[in-house]
């Protein structure tokens, strides 16, 4: 299990649902784009430091940045390891990214 030491004990995952330290996705099993686009929103909203991520997935900072990196440009779909560029091309990708996006606003 992993360990945070932010005061924040829950957060809103990609599809609305709550995500707390212990529903996060386990560090086995593939990186599929719902386990993928959690973390980013554990990040995010302040669930895990990026450090604490890193550590406790097994992840480069590198790798995780680039799933941030992704999914801002290209939404969910950016997260997808097969047919990336069919993806990231498309104008109804970069639609679905833009509420994607806004779906895992954090409120001030």
């Amino acid at each position: 299990m992993l360990r945070s030491r932010s005061r924040v004990r829950s957060v809103v995952g990609p599809e609305g649902e709550i995500l707390t330290l212990a529903t996060l996705p386990d560090g086995k099993g593939r990186w599929v784009v719902r386990r993928k686009a959690q973390v980013v929103a554990a990040i995010r909203g302040g669930l895990l430091s990026l450090a604490e991520a890193c550590e406790g997935y097994g992840l480069t900072e590198e790798e995780l940045t680039s799933w941030q990196r992704h999914f801002d440009t290209h939404g969910l779909s950016g997260l997808r390891a097969t047919r990336v560029q069919q993806y990231r091309r498309s104008p109804a990708a970069l639609r679905r990214a833009a509420a994607d996006r806004d779906a895992l606003r954090i409120p001030s």
